[in-house]
């Protein structure tokens, strides 16, 4: 069994739904990288205090996947409580590197890495991460430390 992340940045819960389960009733794989990117928008809304809506729309900063593994551990069912946790493991200057898991109790369901890259939405290119992002980040880090 895939052991658990050891220290947790973030985590929330989220109910497997009809719409995420294949015809064997089971979660279609691809919708955990849909599930992962709620958990890296509620992240940023609620556990950095940054609003995601209002960085991609008005800001105009996206945040798009550039690289994404992920080992599927388990199956999950319609109608789990499966636990969906990140953790920081690189903040580098343009880019982000999260671990992320979804488990259950003590079962990993999933697990992986993604690197997302901050970039500027009108000439879509790589920016650096914005002062006030990379700020609550580190707080955040600090905090768990």
């Amino acid at each position: 069994m895939a052991q658990a992340l050891a220290r947790l940045d973030y985590e929330t819960s989220y109910s497997i739904r009809f719409s995420h389960c294949d015809p064997a009733g089971i979660i279609f794989y691809p919708q955990y990288a849909v599930l992962f990117n709620h958990l890296v928008e509620d992240w940023f809304t609620h556990g950095l205090g940054i609003d995601y809506a209002q960085m991609i729309g008005q800001r105009r900063v996206g945040l798009p996947i550039v690289r994404l593994e992920t080992d599927f551990r388990a199956i999950s069912r319609m109608g789990e409580q499966v636990q969906f946790g990140l953790q920081v493991e690189r903040l580098g200057g343009k880019s982000l590197s999260l671990a992320v898991q979804a488990r259950l109790g003590d079962e990993v369901r999933a697990q992986g890495r993604k690197v997302l890259v901050f970039t500027d939405l009108e000439r879509h290119t790589a920016i650096n991460i914005p002062a006030d992002i990379r700020q609550a980040i580190e707080a955040a880090a600090q905090a768990l430390a």
